[in-house]
């Protein structure tokens, strides 16, 4: 039984497993989609009411009765290497591929459709408060109006972004910022903006969390500092205990978004409180891991290596 890891082919953090994978004499795939169709091959066929489907990388056949499970690390856009790329190209050959890869009975870290769910950052704060985890007062909003009451009210507030850097060549990067109600808030109009009340930290927390596993990792902050992201704080990441209040809403939000894999992000306050941030489903380890020593690429292989399902199921509606 073979794991396929869909994944760009420079990609450090997925070399971490599947070399674990490797030494546990567990088969490995590695696809990007990018490279389909040209250096991959697909073939599905349904007839008579049965399915039969086939990969091909670089001579490397897997076959879809013997596909185990899917990690879906990095993967690029469907046929973006193909020799006459083209909107039509990538539907089309998403349509084939996922529909081939769905209609297998394997394992998914994590299953595209809650993967797509539990990037929604307003959704997120939704489960987080559902999971029972401490949550700073945040805005969504394109009204100016609204944007400023919301400031007045809580004074110290962050403005970020809620997808990530856009796409560009060269890319952009939003850090968090810090702003006060005296801001302008005009172009808040132009778009949707996202306020949070800012939590003054003493350090910044990844949780890591796979399968039933949690890894944490504190990183001491400097005074004032909003976006750990950016800056050197002359600070490593340091191994940490879960608290049992926070494992206990790390497996309910998993299990509520249908989660394999999660990367939490937390502030901890002054108090010792760990402030809910976000979650990446796709968040990247091998940072942490590199300092701290934890073992996430190799829990992430067992997971994969295993055949019993035990993942969280999403739930059909949030009440």
């Amino acid at each position: 039984m073979t794991v396929l890891i869909l994944t760009s082919e420079e990609d450090v953090t997925a070399d971490m497993v599947v070399a674990r994978l490797h030494s546990t004499g567990t088969p490995v795939m590695r696809l990007d989609p990018a490279d389909l169709p040209g250096k991959a091959v697909l073939s599905a066929d349904y007839a008579h009411g049965d399915f039969d489907g086939h990969l091909s990388v670089n001579g490397h056949v897997l076959s879809m009765s013997g596909l185990r499970s899917i990690w879906v690390r990095r993967p690029g856009e469907p046929a973006a290497h193909a020799a006459d790329p083209s909107p039509w190209l990538t539907a089309e050959t998403r349509q084939a591929l996922y529909g081939m890869l769905h209609s297998a009975a394997a394992r998914w870290m994590n299953h595209p459709r809650n993967a797509d769910q539990a990037r929604l950052k307003p959704w997120q704060l939704r489960v987080a408060h559902l999971s029972g985890f401490a949550v700073p007062p945040t805005v969504f909003t394109t009204a100016p109006r609204l944007a400023r009451e919301f400031t007045e009210a809580y004074r110290d507030v962050v403005v970020k972004s809620a997808s990530g850097p856009p796409p560009g060549d060269p890319a952009l990067a939003l850090p968090t910022t810090l702003i006060g109600p005296d801001a302008d808030f005009t172009a808040v109009a132009a778009g949707p903006a996202l306020l949070q009340r800012y939590v003054p930290k003493r350090a910044d927390i990844r949780l890591t969390s796979v399968g039933p596993r949690m890894f944490a990792a504190r990183k001491t902050a400097e005074p004032g500092q909003v976006d750990g992201r950016y800056g050197e704080t002359g600070h490593a990441w340091q191994p940490v205990p879960v608290p049992e209040r926070i494992g206990k809403s790390v497996h309910e939000y998993v299990s509520l978004a249908g989660l394999a894999y999660a990367a939490f992000d937390f502030a901890e306050d002054m108090d010792g409180i760990w402030w809910f941030l976000e979650c990446n489903q796709g968040g990247q380890f091998g940072f942490v891991e590199l300092e701290t020593g934890q073992p996430i690429a190799e829990e992430v292989a067992l997971w994969l290596a295993q055949t019993r399902r035990r993942e969280g199921q999403a739930l059909p509606g949030l009440r």
